[in-house]
Formats: C-alpha cells, structure tokens, sequence
C-alpha cells in the first residue's frame, strides 16, 4: 500500500509545541515493534524517484603536507583532491573501484559484494536502478592526476525495500507529522545484508584524510538534497565507531555465522555439537539420500546458462511465495557470473536428471556468502533448504580453508545447525534535530533488548565449545 506524503514543514522547525509534539512522537517509536521482522506500511511512492538538480562537484580539497621536509615523493596534483557524484558505476573504470574495494578490506577479507563487477550487474540487469526506486548517486574521489582514491557505493532511495534493516516505524511517525521521509540517501549494497567497509579508500599516506573528506561529503550530499536522512547499513565495525565521532546515530543488528574452528571435516565439525543437534543434523542429511537427491557444488566455468535460467525460477518461487519482491532481474544472474567467475559457488539439487533447488553463494577472501535459495514450484523436498544452504556451505567453507559461513539475514533455526549470532551495524545521519533526537532513544533501547538476546544464546553454547578446545589443545599437546 502506497499513500501520498504530504509536503510540509517539519513540526519540529519554529513551532511552539515543540516539546509536546516531540514527547508524542516519542511515545509513538517506543510502542512501535522493535523486534526484527517488522512489517509495515511504507508512507510514500514504490517508484522512482528523480535525482535533484545539483552540481556534480561536491568540492575541492587540499590534502595535508606529509613526510620529511624536502620530501618530493608526492607531486601538488597529487595533493589536490575533487568530490563528485556519478549516476552510474560505469562512470568508474572496473579496476580502479575495484582498487580502492580491495585496499579498504584487504585481499585475506576481500569481499565480493563490493567489486565494480557486482555492483554493475545490478544496474546493468535493471535491478537497482531509477525504476525501481534505486538511483546511483556514487561518490568519487581523485587526486589532479585524475587517480581515484575513494568510492562510496550511494543510491537516492523512494522506498525501504531491499535494506535489511529496518526504518519502516521512523517513515510511518515522519507521515504522522507531516513530514517526508523520502527520498533517502542509502549507503550499502542493494539487495544484500552483508557487512563490509563502506567508504572505500586507496591505501594511501592521505588515507584517512581522505575518509575525513568523503564522509564529509556525504553529509554534504544530504543536506544539499534536503533529504530526510543518510544510512550506512552493514558497514565495518571500524567504520561505525569513525562514524560516530562524525554525528552519525549508531544501530546494531543481529545475524547467525558458522564459524570455521580449523576443521578437517564435517564429521569433525559435528564433533563440537551437543549430542541432540549432533543426532539430529545426521538424521536430516540422511533424508537427502533418502528422496534420491543429488547434491553438486558447482564454481565458475561449471555454471552454464541452463544452470541461471533455471535458478531464477527458484528464485521467483521463492519471492512468489513468501510474499516477496523479485529485486533480481534475470539477466543479473547472467551477467554477475559472467563478471565474477570462480568467486561463484551454486549449490544444485537433482532429482534424476531434474535440476529441482539451488543456492548461491559467492566467495570472498576468508567468507563463503550465503545468499539467495529456492526451488521448483510447488515441489517439496523435506529438509532440502537445510541441506542446500546450510550444511553443503559448511562443507564447502572447510574444502576451501575459509574462515566462517555468513548465511544471511535472520533465521533463529540456524542455531541448532551451528551458526551463531553475531552483530551488525548500521549508522544514521537525520536532519532533523526533533526527529533524531528521539530515534536515538529508540536505538538505545533496542540495542539493550538486542543484546540480552544474544547473550542469551551465546551463553547457551559457550561453555561447550570451550570445554571442547581445551581438551584439543591438551590431546595436541
């Protein structure tokens, strides 16, 4: 359901009921539901939204003398730094986004998601693009020799679909007061909740004067804009401590990581589980067998064009029957494995010769990502979502050395498969100083809330995989 926004002064600018409106508001996001699935009406159009007309410069910077004096190393050009918005990644060659994605994670944590590969597929296929209420709005910075030295993944967003971290309350309180919450500025990866630097810098002796600048200008951005606020979901955990030095309110989430203990084997894996979750992972994966599936771990050039097409209906089954939206495209699929090559993973399931489930997931520098899963419609196969998504990524992530398994968003049942929960982060820019205020009340309790919850479950298993490291250190020993 979409309904009109309508276009008023902020009640929190130049009105005498200031304080009895903000304790209104107030008391409106603290009943609001807290939880993590929240579902809600989104005040304001799904559709595209057109980018403000503004100059393309966000400025020109001086970088600081560094180094011995005498020191020549570093020409004036280089010294010089411009900020500008593009309105495609294809405005950035391939290799110097991708420079600057590598320097800021570092190869050993290289994450997939923030390559010019991924990203351009996304807008290539259509999928986050004007249409769908996605437009790019990436920040660049070079130096006078044209070099690039930052990127910041942006898009001017109409909606909150896509995000993972939810701002739906705050869009309904603005519509209650008359305010717009849309258009937004949104700092992350479309479509993937997946935690990365953010602010994507070369590595540098200006490198963290020129994180200082880049921030600067988004919150530039955002109030040239005028705009109701700026967020940056899922970035570093590095990042979101600089970013609240920098005004940005703090958010932490919640997600279920299997992490990779040095094991040889799944069976050894198993070993580190209760008996009950032990028992009860065997007797699952013996269902698999059981129904005449067969399981294939298929990476790169083994991934054929029949294998994509065929995932995308898994996929539309999947959006289709959880009441979804399919934010892919089918070409996506196409031309992000035609980009990124060997750093895909999928997962298939067949019955036969039938081609019946999938998985993807793509490999990073120490992480296999878990991302999109689904099936045939209207075929069930007990156990088979488990299977694909959970137990064949684990083995997958020992085969490959790697360090853990993130295997999306939200899911308390990967619990009793191995993962546990880990924090996220988001951080948000509000203009508004009524509205912000209170938003920041609200995230001081809901962390309160999210934390006892995680140190609930993390409690409950702790003493055991302690117990059990103990004891391998003293058999190795």
């Amino acid at each position: 359901m979409a309904v009109a926004v309508v276009a008023a002064p902020s009640p929190f600018l130049g009105n005498s009921s200031f304080h009895s409106r903000k304790t209104t508001f107030r008391r409106y996001i603290q009943n609001s539901d807290v939880r993590f699935s929240i579902k809600s009406i989104f005040w304001g159009p799904r559709k595209a939204v057109e980018p403000a007309k503004l100059e393309l410069s966000l400025g020109d910077f001086s970088l600081p003398e560094l180094g011995s004096e005498g020191d020549q190393t570093n020409s004036d050009k280089q010294k010089n730094l411009s900020v500008s918005v593009v309105s495609s990644i294809s405005e950035v060659s391939p290799d110097e986004w991708d420079a600057c994605s590598l320097d800021s994670s570092g190869p050993e944590k290289f994450n997939p998601f923030l390559t010019h590969g991924f990203l351009s597929s996304l807008e290539e296929s259509g999928s986050a693009v004007k249409e769908t209420g996605w437009v790019p709005q990436h920040i660049i910075a070079r130096d006078g020799c044209n070099k690039v030295l930052g990127v910041i993944p942006l898009y001017l967003k109409s909606h909150s679909y896509g995000e993972y971290v939810f701002d739906h309350s705050w869009a309904d309180a603005y519509h209650t007061y008359g305010s717009r919450y849309y258009p937004k500025l949104q700092c992350c990866v479309p479509f993937t909740p997946v935690t990365g630097p953010r602010i994507l810098v070369r590595n540098t002796n200006y490198r963290d004067q020129v994180f200082d600048i880049l921030v600067s200008a988004l919150v530039a951005l955002t109030i040239k804009l005028q705009v109701s606020s700026l967020h940056i979901t899922f970035p570093s955990a590095n990042e979101w401590g600089k970013l609240k030095e920098k005004g940005f309110l703090q958010r932490i989430g919640m997600q279920y990581h299997w992490k990779n203990r040095d094991y040889r084997s799944f069976d050894e894996f198993l070993m580190d589980m209760k008996q009950s979750k032990r028992k009860n992972i065997r007797q699952e994966r013996k269902k698999i067998s059981a129904q005449n599936l067969t399981m294939k771990r298929l990476r790169g050039y083994e991934i054929k064009a029949k294998h994509w097409d065929m995932f995308y209906k898994f996929y539309r089954n999947t959006t289709d029957n959880k009441w979804g939206t399919a934010y892919l495209t089918r070409d996506f699929f196409h031309n992000m494995a035609s980009k990124m090559g060997d750093q895909v993973l999928l997962v298939t399931a067949e019955d036969g010769d039938e081609l019946v489930a999938g998985a993807l997931n793509l490999i990073g520098g120490d992480t296999l990502y878990g991302r999109l899963w689904g099936c045939l419609p209207r075929a069930y196969y007990p156990i088979l979502h488990f299977e694909a998504c959970y137990y064949q990524a684990i083995e997958a992530a020992i085969e490959f050395n790697l360090d853990k398994v993130e295997a999306g968003a939200q899911g308390e049942h990967k619990i009793q498969r191995g993962y546990m929960p880990v924090t996220t982060y988001s951080c948000h820019y509000i203009l508004d100083e009524g509205f912000r205020e209170v938003i920041s009340d609200f995230l001081i309790r809901e962390r309160a809330q999210l934390e006892l919850v995680m140190k609930y479950y993390t409690n409950s298993v702790h003493l055991r995989i302690t117990l059990l490291e103990v004891l391998k250190r003293n058999i190795v020993g």
